[in-house]
């Protein structure tokens, strides 16, 4: 079995190029509301399906839930955050690690904006790897990715405020 990667998709795809303008036109908050939400929906359900006792990730998105509605300090939602960061690196399974990685840096979009864009690419991953399993062409993992990525843009749209008066300000690095 070749080596899987972290993160699928291609940052200079119609999709993630889209993906990235868009973003660039909501808030924070609409940004960390959307992603969280998002990979409680798509992400998560891979995550519990390998490991179907953990509720630390399941845990870290309530909590940002909570966060997020104005119900616990920033203080409070960093250990969260980091320990969600540090469960995902210890998991070996491909596509529940990739999924654990889109949890935790969606969850992260709290802190910093461009994770609303980078956990993604963990969630394409993840979405891939569950789908195909770890014995796919590197071509049949982008396809399905593309998929995942124009699912979450549809997503985004749904959820897009427009004329967001506050947008993010954003210095793509990628």
């Amino acid at each position: 079995m070749a080596k899987l990667r972290k993160m699928l998709g291609d940052v200079n795809s119609p999709e993630c190029m889209t993906l990235m303008r868009l973003i660039e036109t909501q808030s924070r908050q609409t940004l960390a509301d959307w992603a969280v939400a998002y990979a409680r929906e798509k992400y998560l359900p891979i995550y519990e399906r390998a490991f179907t006792d953990d509720a630390r990730l399941r845990e870290t998105l309530d909590g940002c839930d909570v966060y997020l509605a104005g119900g616990m300090k920033l203080s409070d939602i960093k250990p969260l955050l980091r320990g969600a960061r540090e469960l995902a690196a210890g998991v070996k399974e491909p596509a529940a690690q990739a999924a654990a990685r889109a949890i935790a840096t969606a969850c992260a979009t709290i802190l910093t904006p461009t994770n609303s864009f980078g956990f993604l690419l963990y969630g394409a991953a993840a979405a891939a790897y569950d789908a195909a399993g770890p014995d796919k062409t590197a071509q049949e993992y982008d396809a399905l990715a593309a998929g995942e990525l124009n699912a979450a843009l549809e997503s985004l749209r749904k959820a897009a405020i427009p004329g967001e008066p506050n947008p993010v300000k954003i210095n793509w690095n990628c």
